[in-house]
């Protein structure tokens, strides 16, 4: 009996970008390179799931501990890391070439809300800080890096500290999830609730600096 046209399809055609199990199974530590170069290079990559899927790829470096595709770590940390860093350059790059325009073409309303936080951070912390910290809030970590490049921050102040932000983040994401896998048996049992809180808490950033501008905001109305 023949199989059907569906079933002979290759399994990385039915990859689900959203999902980073999805994503690992079907492209292992080369696909954390491509995702994360488009999260942090592209302005179209904002949805990307950056922080899970560090995360996730540091449980399944864990020698027998998942059902999961096992994955290597030194693989995994090179490939986080070279992402990473290689799409911030790129989005800087962009930036400095595209300027503004290329956030006023997108009537993505994310990606303009999160320009407006990447703007706050560079004034408010300075070139250094804004560029790590951005790291571990997302959209903002998409958007800042042409922004950056756009609003004339020089290159070498980018490019140091973007290499900082971009290594802690990544090699801090996935060493959390291989503890975690290393310490805790059939740990992929919980591997969707823990997905869900590391995305909440990457969230956490952003929801606080939107809570501190309202109350400004609402002290500044107050105070007229």
């Amino acid at each position: 009996m023949s199989s059907s046209p569906v079933s002979a399809l290759p399994a990385h055609l039915a990859v689900n970008v959203l999902d980073a199990s999805s994503l690992l199974s079907a492209f292992g530590a080369l696909g954390i390179a491509v995702v994360l170069f488009a999260e942090t290079g592209l302005l179209v990559g904002f949805f990307l799931p950056g922080d899970s899927l560090l995360f996730t790829a540091g449980l399944l470096c864990v020698p027998g501990g998942h059902a999961g595709p096992h994955l290597h770590l030194p693989q995994v940390l090179a490939a986080s890391v070279a992402g990473a860093l290689a799409g911030a350059q790129c989005g800087y790059l962009i930036g400095r070439r595209g300027g503004r325009a290329l956030l006023e073409r997108s009537r993505n309303r994310r990606l303009h809300d999160g320009a407006v936080r990447a703007e706050e951070l560079l004034a408010r912390y300075g070139h250094a800080r804004a560029v790590v910290l951005a790291r571990f809030v997302p959209v903002v970590r998409t958007v800042l890096n042409p922004l950056a490049g756009a609003l004339g921050v020089p290159a070498r102040t980018f490019t140091l500290w973007q290499v900082v932000g971009g290594t802690v983040w990544t090699v801090g994401l996935v060493l959390a999830g291989y503890a975690l896998g290393s310490t805790v048996p059939n740990v992929d049992r919980y591997l969707l609730p823990l997905v869900a809180l590391v995305v909440a808490v990457s969230l956490l950033p952003l929801a606080l600096e939107l809570l501190r501008s309202r109350r400004a905001r609402q002290a500044r109305e107050e105070a007229r």
